[in-house]
């Protein structure tokens, strides 16, 4: 008997790219969901908060679907959290996007401007990461550093550097991989990272099937 697949469900607030997202994790071996209903996110074994746009509006429509609560609540139960993009950022406490808006505060630390010092904003296309420690999120991928595809203005700025998963840099070097328990967050897009992308995905989805640490590569990528 094959398995069960861990379900995944994409948090679904009116942001983001949720479906190529929703895609990426049913290609890295996972069954996946777009949904807002509170029902099916309980039931869910691992959650994705994706999100493209301006993190006061991420948050008011979080609060005012009650999802900003059920999050909290999910994480507080031990449920595998990833954040992608503004996803990523919604964790911190806060940030100065626009104006001072309060974020999850399920990750210590703020979201600012990057300072690029004086290239192009927003910082859009690939550009390499740098792990600066060991994580399953990475396993199985080159801890040299890899290219990931990035489109943003705003970085967050962890408060512990134990968080800090990887680096990247555009005028400045900022954390685009965090993890603290079972909370990870990448500032990239791995639905548009290609294969390594995929990996990464996959290796999320094993910690929601309850997978070692050392997740290996997923079936949908062996050769």
């Amino acid at each position: 008997m094959s398995p069960r697949l861990p379900t995944i469900a994409v948090i679904d607030y009116g942001m983001g790219n949720r479906r190529s997202v929703e895609k990426a994790i049913e290609r890295a071996g996972a069954t996946a969901s777009v949904t807002n209903d509170h029902d099916e996110l309980r039931a869910a074994d691992g959650l994705v908060l994706p999100g493209v746009g301006a993190f006061p509006l991420a948050m008011r429509n979080l609060g005012q679907l009650g999802l900003a609560d059920l999050i909290r609540e999910r994480v507080g139960a031990g449920t595998p959290l990833l954040g992608i993009c503004l996803g990523m950022q919604l964790l911190f406490e806060s940030s100065d996007e626009l104006e001072r808006t309060e974020g999850l505060g399920l990750l210590q630390g703020e979201v600012t401007a990057l300072d690029t010092g004086g290239l192009r904003l927003p910082h859009i296309g690939w550009n390499e990461v740098r792990f600066e420690r060991r994580s399953c999120l990475t396993s199985g991928l080159e801890q040299g550093g890899r290219p990931f595809y990035h489109v943003h203005s705003f970085a967050p700025r962890p408060s512990s550097t134990a968080d800090i998963v990887g680096t990247t840099e555009y005028g400045e070097r900022f954390a685009t991989i965090v993890e603290h328990e079972a909370i990870w967050g990448v500032q990239f897009h791995p639905e548009k990272s290609a294969d390594d992308g995929l990996q990464l995905l996959g290796n999320f989805a094993a910690q929601c099937a309850g997978g070692p640490l050392d997740a290996t590569r997923p079936a949908a990528l062996r050769a």
